[in-house]
């Protein structure tokens, strides 16, 4: 599986980006899916997962803010981010779930997303 992320940029505090991950690969709408992002000289986390089925989870820093989705058609996972701000900037990864190592273990190259004050 093959991950890549697009929709980073530079935006204004309040406002909004949507980030799309194409996924090649014929097992996509099999694979529980995520998004996570890492902020200089922070750890990597999580910010919102759905499940091959369409069930969500969201970080409780994002919760209500941002919004996960995926289109199996397309092979593509989005997350729509509102209400943006500058605890939000960081490089934002989607990643693949692989049931048979229990892991996220497929991940793209990441997209930047900065929000300025």
């Amino acid at each position: 599986v093959q991950l890549v992320e697009s929709g980073g940029g530079l935006v204004q505090a309040g406002g909004s980006l949507r980030l799309s991950c194409v996924a090649s690969g014929s097992s996509f709408n099999r694979n529980a899916m995520g998004w996570f992002r890492q902020a200089p000289r922070k750890e990597r986390g999580l910010v919102a997962t759905i499940s091959s089925g369409g069930i969500t989870y969201y970080a409780d820093s994002v919760k209500g803010r941002f919004t996960i989705s995926r289109d199996n058609a397309k092979n593509t996972l989005y997350l729509q981010m509102n209400s943006l701000n500058p605890e939000d900037t960081a490089m934002y990864y989607c990643a693949a779930y692989e049931d048979q190592v229990g892991e996220y273990h497929y991940w793209g190259q990441g997209t930047q997303v900065t929000v300025s004050s």
